[in-house]
Protein backbone atom coordinates (compact mmCIF):
# COMPACT_ATOMS: atom_id res chain seq x y z
CA UNK A 1 0.00 0.00 0.00
CA UNK A 2 1.09 3.03 -1.17
CA UNK A 3 1.96 5.62 1.79
CA UNK A 4 0.65 9.02 1.52
CA UNK A 5 2.27 12.21 1.97
CA UNK A 6 0.55 15.23 2.56
CA UNK A 7 1.53 18.92 1.98
CA UNK A 8 0.23 22.45 3.27
CA UNK A 9 0.54 24.92 1.17
CA UNK A 10 0.38 28.74 2.49
CA UNK A 11 -1.39 31.73 1.32
CA UNK A 12 -0.09 34.70 3.35
CA UNK A 13 -2.68 37.56 2.23
CA UNK A 14 -3.84 41.03 1.87
CA UNK A 15 -7.34 42.04 0.47
CA UNK A 16 -7.07 39.58 -2.29
CA UNK A 17 -10.17 36.69 -2.50
CA UNK A 18 -9.76 35.61 -6.54
CA UNK A 19 -7.11 34.24 -7.39
CA UNK A 20 -6.88 32.23 -3.79
CA UNK A 21 -10.53 31.22 -4.25
CA UNK A 22 -9.67 30.10 -7.95
CA UNK A 23 -5.88 28.60 -6.79
CA UNK A 24 -7.73 26.60 -3.64
CA UNK A 25 -10.01 25.32 -6.44
CA UNK A 26 -7.67 23.85 -8.68
CA UNK A 27 -5.51 22.22 -6.29
CA UNK A 28 -8.78 20.45 -4.62
CA UNK A 29 -9.87 19.38 -8.16
CA UNK A 30 -6.06 18.47 -9.10
CA UNK A 31 -6.51 15.90 -5.93
CA UNK A 32 -2.67 13.79 -5.67
CA UNK A 33 0.48 14.04 -7.49
CA UNK A 34 0.93 10.14 -7.35
CA UNK A 35 1.36 9.66 -3.64
CA UNK A 36 1.59 13.93 -2.89
CA UNK A 37 -1.80 14.98 -1.54
CA UNK A 38 -2.20 19.18 -1.51
CA UNK A 39 -4.35 21.24 1.17
CA UNK A 40 -4.16 25.08 1.00
CA UNK A 41 -4.79 26.97 4.15
CA UNK A 42 -5.20 30.50 4.62
CA UNK A 43 -2.08 31.75 6.90
CA UNK A 44 -3.18 34.26 9.72
CA UNK A 45 -0.86 36.66 11.95
CA UNK A 46 -0.64 35.54 15.68
CA UNK A 47 1.84 35.59 18.37
CA UNK A 48 4.56 33.11 16.85
CA UNK A 49 7.24 31.62 19.58
CA UNK A 50 10.76 31.91 17.74
CA UNK A 51 11.11 27.70 18.13
CA UNK A 52 7.47 27.11 17.45
CA UNK A 53 7.52 24.68 14.19
CA UNK A 54 6.18 25.65 11.22
CA UNK A 55 3.15 23.46 9.58
CA UNK A 56 3.59 24.57 5.76
CA UNK A 57 6.03 23.18 3.61
CA UNK A 58 5.62 26.22 1.32
CA UNK A 59 4.13 29.52 1.30
CA UNK A 60 2.96 32.15 -1.08
CA UNK A 61 3.09 35.64 0.21
CA UNK A 62 1.67 38.52 -0.62
CA UNK A 63 1.80 40.66 2.49
CA UNK A 64 4.85 40.18 3.59
CA UNK A 65 6.59 43.58 2.21
CA UNK A 66 4.34 45.78 3.34
CA UNK A 67 3.30 44.10 7.03
CA UNK A 68 6.56 43.57 9.14
CA UNK A 69 4.62 40.74 11.38
CA UNK A 70 4.46 38.34 8.91
CA UNK A 71 7.60 39.45 7.59
CA UNK A 72 9.83 38.08 10.78
CA UNK A 73 7.41 35.17 10.30
CA UNK A 74 8.44 34.33 6.94
CA UNK A 75 12.50 34.95 7.53
CA UNK A 76 11.94 32.91 10.78
CA UNK A 77 10.08 29.87 8.84
CA UNK A 78 12.92 29.78 6.03
CA UNK A 79 16.18 30.05 8.43
CA UNK A 80 14.57 27.80 10.87
CA UNK A 81 12.09 24.68 9.26
CA UNK A 82 13.36 24.56 5.57
CA UNK A 83 9.12 26.11 4.64
CA UNK A 84 9.75 27.26 0.68
CA UNK A 85 8.82 30.90 0.02
CA UNK A 86 8.45 32.06 -3.49
CA UNK A 87 10.15 35.25 -2.52
CA UNK A 88 12.93 35.85 -0.14
CA UNK A 89 11.98 38.02 2.35
CA UNK A 90 15.73 38.31 2.92
CA UNK A 91 16.13 40.50 -0.72
CA UNK A 92 13.25 42.86 -0.06
CA UNK A 93 14.91 45.64 0.35
CA UNK A 94 16.57 44.94 -3.53
CA UNK A 95 12.42 44.70 -4.34
CA UNK A 96 13.15 48.85 -3.67
CA UNK A 97 14.32 49.62 -6.91
CA UNK A 98 16.87 51.36 -6.27
CA UNK A 99 18.99 48.36 -5.56
CA UNK A 100 17.48 46.26 -8.20
CA UNK A 101 18.94 49.05 -10.99
CA UNK A 102 22.12 49.10 -9.36
CA UNK A 103 22.20 45.01 -10.07
CA UNK A 104 21.06 44.92 -13.52
CA UNK A 105 23.03 47.84 -14.76
CA UNK A 106 25.93 45.90 -13.19
CA UNK A 107 24.97 43.28 -15.21
CA UNK A 108 24.83 45.71 -18.49
CA UNK A 109 21.02 45.52 -18.73
CA UNK A 110 19.57 48.70 -20.69
CA UNK A 111 17.99 51.00 -17.54
CA UNK A 112 17.93 54.17 -18.48
CA UNK A 113 19.81 56.82 -16.45
CA UNK A 114 18.79 57.09 -13.20
CA UNK A 115 19.88 60.00 -10.71
CA UNK A 116 18.77 59.45 -6.71
CA UNK A 117 18.30 62.88 -5.14
CA UNK A 118 17.92 63.70 -1.46
CA UNK A 119 14.76 64.16 0.56
CA UNK A 120 12.71 67.25 -0.30
CA UNK A 121 11.51 66.85 3.41
CA UNK A 122 13.61 64.90 5.40
CA UNK A 123 12.32 62.21 7.45
CA UNK A 124 12.06 63.58 11.35
CA UNK A 125 15.21 62.84 13.43
CA UNK A 126 17.09 64.54 15.75
CA UNK A 127 20.38 64.42 14.28
CA UNK A 128 19.29 65.39 11.07
CA UNK A 129 19.55 68.87 11.26
CA UNK A 130 23.34 68.59 12.62
CA UNK A 131 24.21 66.16 9.88
CA UNK A 132 22.94 67.90 7.16
CA UNK A 133 24.38 71.21 8.56
CA UNK A 134 27.62 69.33 7.90
CA UNK A 135 28.11 66.91 4.97
CA UNK A 136 24.93 67.50 2.76
CA UNK A 137 25.98 69.29 -0.06
CA UNK A 138 23.58 71.71 -2.10
CA UNK A 139 22.49 70.51 -5.72
CA UNK A 140 20.94 72.40 -8.50
CA UNK A 141 17.75 70.05 -9.22
CA UNK A 142 17.32 71.82 -12.73
CA UNK A 143 20.96 71.09 -13.86
CA UNK A 144 20.50 67.00 -12.92
CA UNK A 145 16.90 67.19 -14.95
CA UNK A 146 18.86 68.99 -18.21
CA UNK A 147 21.54 66.79 -18.07
CA UNK A 148 18.78 63.55 -18.04
CA UNK A 149 17.03 65.44 -20.37
CA UNK A 150 13.05 66.02 -20.36
CA UNK A 151 10.65 64.42 -20.65
CA UNK A 152 11.99 62.18 -17.18
CA UNK A 153 9.93 60.55 -14.42
CA UNK A 154 10.37 61.15 -10.82
CA UNK A 155 9.43 57.77 -9.08
CA UNK A 156 10.11 56.38 -5.07
CA UNK A 157 13.33 54.58 -4.73
CA UNK A 158 11.03 52.12 -3.12
CA UNK A 159 7.68 52.72 -5.64
CA UNK A 160 5.07 50.44 -5.90
CA UNK A 161 1.81 50.52 -7.38
CA UNK A 162 2.60 53.73 -9.38
CA UNK A 163 2.65 55.29 -6.21
CA UNK A 164 4.04 59.05 -6.28
CA UNK A 165 5.25 58.28 -10.28
CA UNK A 166 5.02 61.66 -12.26
CA UNK A 167 6.25 62.38 -15.93
CA UNK A 168 8.21 65.75 -15.86
CA UNK A 169 8.15 67.76 -18.87
CA UNK A 170 9.97 71.14 -17.87
CA UNK A 171 11.08 73.13 -15.35
CA UNK A 172 7.76 73.42 -13.47
CA UNK A 173 6.74 70.16 -13.51
CA UNK A 174 9.75 68.98 -11.93
CA UNK A 175 10.04 71.41 -8.90
CA UNK A 176 6.28 70.93 -8.31
CA UNK A 177 6.47 67.05 -7.98
CA UNK A 178 9.86 67.44 -6.05
CA UNK A 179 8.12 69.65 -3.55
CA UNK A 180 4.96 67.03 -3.63
CA UNK A 181 7.11 64.29 -2.93
CA UNK A 182 7.55 65.05 0.69
CA UNK A 183 9.21 62.31 2.66
CA UNK A 184 9.81 60.15 -0.40
CA UNK A 185 12.97 59.56 -1.48
CA UNK A 186 13.08 60.17 -4.88
CA UNK A 187 14.58 59.18 -8.61
CA UNK A 188 14.73 60.66 -11.67
CA UNK A 189 14.87 58.69 -14.60
CA UNK A 190 15.23 59.76 -18.23
CA UNK A 191 12.10 58.59 -20.32
CA UNK A 192 12.17 55.91 -22.99
CA UNK A 193 10.94 58.07 -25.92
CA UNK A 194 9.53 57.33 -29.03
CA UNK A 195 9.71 53.18 -27.95
CA UNK A 196 6.94 51.61 -30.21
CA UNK A 197 5.42 49.17 -26.70
CA UNK A 198 5.33 48.24 -23.31
CA UNK A 199 5.64 45.04 -22.72
CA UNK A 200 4.63 43.41 -18.85
CA UNK A 201 5.96 39.59 -18.23
CA UNK A 202 5.20 38.25 -15.20
CA UNK A 203 7.06 35.39 -14.13
CA UNK A 204 6.89 32.21 -11.32
CA UNK A 205 9.24 30.17 -10.65
CA UNK A 206 10.55 29.38 -14.91
CA UNK A 207 7.10 30.35 -16.54
CA UNK A 208 7.12 33.28 -18.02
CA UNK A 209 4.04 35.07 -19.76
CA UNK A 210 4.83 38.40 -21.78
CA UNK A 211 1.99 40.57 -22.38
CA UNK A 212 0.95 43.84 -24.29
CA UNK A 213 0.66 46.87 -20.99
CA UNK A 214 -0.85 50.32 -21.16
CA UNK A 215 0.17 51.84 -17.98
CA UNK A 216 -2.50 54.75 -19.10
CA UNK A 217 -5.61 52.48 -19.16
CA UNK A 218 -7.68 52.30 -15.87
CA UNK A 219 -6.90 48.82 -14.35
CA UNK A 220 -9.31 46.36 -16.57
CA UNK A 221 -7.96 47.50 -19.93
CA UNK A 222 -4.27 47.76 -19.00
CA UNK A 223 -3.46 44.30 -20.53
CA UNK A 224 -4.34 43.52 -24.48
CA UNK A 225 -4.77 40.28 -25.78
CA UNK A 226 -1.91 40.14 -28.40
CA UNK A 227 -0.13 36.90 -29.29
CA UNK A 228 2.25 38.68 -31.87
CA UNK A 229 3.04 42.22 -30.81
CA UNK A 230 7.18 41.24 -30.11
CA UNK A 231 9.82 40.44 -32.52
CA UNK A 232 10.92 36.70 -31.71
CA UNK A 233 14.69 38.33 -30.61
CA UNK A 234 12.20 41.23 -28.84
CA UNK A 235 10.55 38.78 -27.61
CA UNK A 236 13.22 36.22 -26.36
CA UNK A 237 15.32 38.87 -24.27
CA UNK A 238 11.80 40.46 -22.44
CA UNK A 239 11.87 36.79 -20.98
CA UNK A 240 15.62 36.14 -20.38
CA UNK A 241 15.83 39.65 -18.26
CA UNK A 242 12.57 38.56 -15.99
CA UNK A 243 14.10 35.20 -15.24
CA UNK A 244 17.62 37.12 -14.94
CA UNK A 245 16.00 39.52 -12.76
CA UNK A 246 14.12 36.76 -10.62
CA UNK A 247 17.04 33.96 -10.44
CA UNK A 248 19.82 37.14 -9.39
CA UNK A 249 17.67 37.92 -6.09
CA UNK A 250 15.82 34.95 -5.92
CA UNK A 251 12.98 36.05 -6.59
CA UNK A 252 10.19 33.48 -8.15
CA UNK A 253 7.29 35.14 -8.11
CA UNK A 254 7.48 38.93 -9.83
CA UNK A 255 6.63 41.03 -12.56
CA UNK A 256 9.00 43.31 -15.42
CA UNK A 257 8.21 46.02 -17.11
CA UNK A 258 10.25 46.63 -20.29
CA UNK A 259 10.13 49.42 -23.10
CA UNK A 260 10.79 48.34 -26.37
CA UNK A 261 11.96 50.73 -29.10
CA UNK A 262 13.23 49.48 -32.32
CA UNK A 263 15.64 46.14 -31.10
CA UNK A 264 16.59 47.71 -27.71
CA UNK A 265 14.66 46.24 -24.62
CA UNK A 266 14.75 48.88 -21.47
CA UNK A 267 14.02 47.40 -18.27
CA UNK A 268 12.07 50.11 -16.27
CA UNK A 269 10.70 48.21 -13.29
CA UNK A 270 11.55 44.74 -11.79
CA UNK A 271 11.10 44.17 -8.66
CA UNK A 272 7.39 43.43 -7.11
CA UNK A 273 7.07 41.63 -3.97
CA UNK A 274 3.32 41.66 -4.98
CA UNK A 275 2.87 41.32 -8.78
CA UNK A 276 -0.95 41.45 -10.07
CA UNK A 277 -2.82 38.74 -10.89
CA UNK A 278 -6.14 39.83 -10.06
CA UNK A 279 -8.71 38.56 -12.45
CA UNK A 280 -10.39 41.82 -13.28
CA UNK A 281 -6.79 42.62 -14.86
CA UNK A 282 -5.18 39.70 -16.10
CA UNK A 283 -8.55 38.49 -17.42
CA UNK A 284 -7.43 36.41 -20.44
CA UNK A 285 -3.96 35.59 -19.20
CA UNK A 286 -5.86 34.71 -15.27
CA UNK A 287 -5.80 30.96 -15.84
CA UNK A 288 -2.62 30.55 -17.26
CA UNK A 289 -1.24 32.48 -13.90
CA UNK A 290 -2.97 30.38 -11.83
CA UNK A 291 -1.46 27.40 -13.89
CA UNK A 292 1.90 28.04 -13.22
CA UNK A 293 1.29 28.82 -9.65
CA UNK A 294 -0.29 25.92 -8.97
CA UNK A 295 2.69 23.55 -10.78
CA UNK A 296 5.43 25.49 -9.37
CA UNK A 297 4.07 24.51 -5.64
CA UNK A 298 3.31 21.06 -6.57
CA UNK A 299 7.08 20.91 -8.01
CA UNK A 300 8.99 22.17 -5.51
CA UNK A 301 7.17 20.18 -2.49
CA UNK A 302 7.06 17.20 -4.55
CA UNK A 303 10.43 17.20 -5.64
CA UNK A 304 11.88 18.70 -2.57
CA UNK A 305 13.40 21.61 -3.90
CA UNK A 306 15.77 23.54 -1.61
CA UNK A 307 15.33 27.08 -1.21
CA UNK A 308 18.19 29.25 -1.85
CA UNK A 309 16.95 32.32 0.20
CA UNK A 310 20.19 34.34 0.12
CA UNK A 311 21.59 36.16 -3.62
CA UNK A 312 24.76 35.32 -4.64
CA UNK A 313 25.67 37.79 -7.13
CA UNK A 314 29.24 36.34 -7.94
CA UNK A 315 28.69 34.09 -11.24
CA UNK A 316 26.55 36.86 -12.60
CA UNK A 317 29.30 38.96 -11.81
CA UNK A 318 32.09 36.79 -13.37
CA UNK A 319 29.68 37.20 -16.71
CA UNK A 320 29.02 40.81 -16.72
CA UNK A 321 32.62 41.81 -15.98
CA UNK A 322 33.79 39.86 -19.42
CA UNK A 323 35.01 42.45 -21.94
CA UNK A 324 35.42 39.55 -24.42
CA UNK A 325 31.87 39.04 -24.54
CA UNK A 326 28.96 41.05 -26.54
CA UNK A 327 25.62 42.35 -24.64
CA UNK A 328 23.81 39.29 -26.93
CA UNK A 329 26.66 36.39 -24.97
CA UNK A 330 25.88 38.08 -22.15
CA UNK A 331 22.24 37.99 -22.34
CA UNK A 332 22.55 34.12 -23.35
CA UNK A 333 24.99 33.35 -20.36
CA UNK A 334 22.15 35.30 -17.91
CA UNK A 335 19.58 32.81 -19.50
CA UNK A 336 21.25 29.84 -18.50
CA UNK A 337 22.53 30.91 -15.22
CA UNK A 338 18.38 31.13 -14.78
CA UNK A 339 18.12 28.31 -16.64
CA UNK A 340 20.12 26.38 -13.78
CA UNK A 341 18.72 28.36 -11.13
CA UNK A 342 15.52 27.38 -11.86
CA UNK A 343 15.75 24.09 -12.96
CA UNK A 344 13.66 24.49 -16.34
CA UNK A 345 14.53 21.24 -18.22
CA UNK A 346 13.84 19.25 -15.13
CA UNK A 347 10.46 21.37 -14.62
CA UNK A 348 9.35 21.17 -17.71
CA UNK A 349 10.17 17.17 -17.42
CA UNK A 350 7.97 17.10 -14.18
CA UNK A 351 4.89 18.77 -15.60
CA UNK A 352 4.98 16.61 -18.78
CA UNK A 353 4.99 13.57 -16.82
CA UNK A 354 3.94 13.76 -13.04
CA UNK A 355 1.38 16.33 -13.85
CA UNK A 356 -0.64 14.86 -17.44
CA UNK A 357 -4.21 16.31 -17.75
CA UNK A 358 -3.71 19.24 -15.80
CA UNK A 359 -4.07 21.38 -18.38
CA UNK A 360 -7.34 19.78 -19.37
CA UNK A 361 -8.54 20.02 -15.68
CA UNK A 362 -7.77 24.09 -15.51
CA UNK A 363 -9.82 24.39 -18.63
CA UNK A 364 -12.66 22.31 -17.49
CA UNK A 365 -12.71 24.57 -14.16
CA UNK A 366 -12.76 27.96 -15.78
CA UNK A 367 -15.60 26.72 -18.05
CA UNK A 368 -17.71 25.90 -14.77
CA UNK A 369 -20.10 27.35 -12.86
CA UNK A 370 -18.03 27.49 -9.68
CA UNK A 371 -15.23 29.70 -11.63
CA UNK A 372 -18.75 32.01 -13.43
CA UNK A 373 -19.54 32.33 -9.74
CA UNK A 374 -15.67 33.50 -8.58
CA UNK A 375 -15.97 35.65 -11.58
CA UNK A 376 -19.60 37.14 -10.76
CA UNK A 377 -18.58 37.96 -7.23
CA UNK A 378 -15.28 39.39 -8.29
CA UNK A 379 -16.93 42.17 -10.42
CA UNK A 380 -19.76 42.64 -7.69
CA UNK A 381 -17.04 43.69 -5.32
CA UNK A 382 -14.70 45.49 -7.69
CA UNK A 383 -17.04 48.08 -9.29
CA UNK A 384 -20.12 50.39 -8.83
CA UNK A 385 -23.58 48.30 -9.47
CA UNK A 386 -24.79 50.33 -12.01
CA UNK A 387 -21.54 49.03 -14.15
CA UNK A 388 -21.70 45.10 -12.80
CA UNK A 389 -23.60 43.86 -16.27
CA UNK A 390 -21.33 45.24 -18.48
CA UNK A 391 -18.19 43.62 -16.65
CA UNK A 392 -19.70 40.64 -16.34
CA UNK A 393 -20.06 40.41 -20.13
CA UNK A 394 -16.95 41.93 -20.82
CA UNK A 395 -14.97 39.19 -18.49
CA UNK A 396 -17.00 35.85 -19.49
CA UNK A 397 -15.96 37.07 -23.27
CA UNK A 398 -12.51 37.53 -22.36
CA UNK A 399 -12.44 33.73 -20.89
CA UNK A 400 -14.19 31.91 -23.15
CA UNK A 401 -11.51 32.99 -25.47
CA UNK A 402 -9.04 32.14 -23.23
CA UNK A 403 -10.79 28.53 -23.53
CA UNK A 404 -11.39 28.41 -27.15
CA UNK A 405 -7.96 28.93 -28.13
CA UNK A 406 -6.31 26.61 -24.78
CA UNK A 407 -8.74 23.73 -26.41
CA UNK A 408 -7.19 24.82 -29.65
CA UNK A 409 -3.94 24.46 -28.16
CA UNK A 410 -4.83 21.14 -26.91
CA UNK A 411 -6.09 19.30 -29.29
CA UNK A 412 -3.46 20.43 -31.79
CA UNK A 413 -1.32 18.69 -29.22
CA UNK A 414 -3.40 15.68 -29.40
CA UNK A 415 -3.43 15.84 -32.74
Amino acid sequence: MTHEIRHLIGLLLGTEDDWPTAFESIVRRMGSVGEHAFDVERVTIEPFSLRQQARYDLVIDRLAYWYYHPREWLKKVALMDDVYLLNSPYTFQSMEKHAAYCAMIRLGLKVPETVLVPYKHPLENSKYVYTAARYNQPFDLEAIAEQLGYPLFMKPFDGGGWRGVSMVRDPDELNAAYDSSGQMLMHLQAAVQGYDVFARSLSIGPETMVMRFDASQPMHARYTVDHAFLSPDSGDEVVTIGRAVNAFFRWEFNSCETLVRGGDVFPIDYANACPDVALTSLHYYFPWAMKALVRWSVYCTVTGRRARIFSDPDPWFAVADREDLSYADKLEAYRRLADDHFETARYAEFCATRMPGFDELVLEYVESADFDRLLVDTVTTTFPAHEHDHFVAHYRGLLAAWARDERNRLNALAS
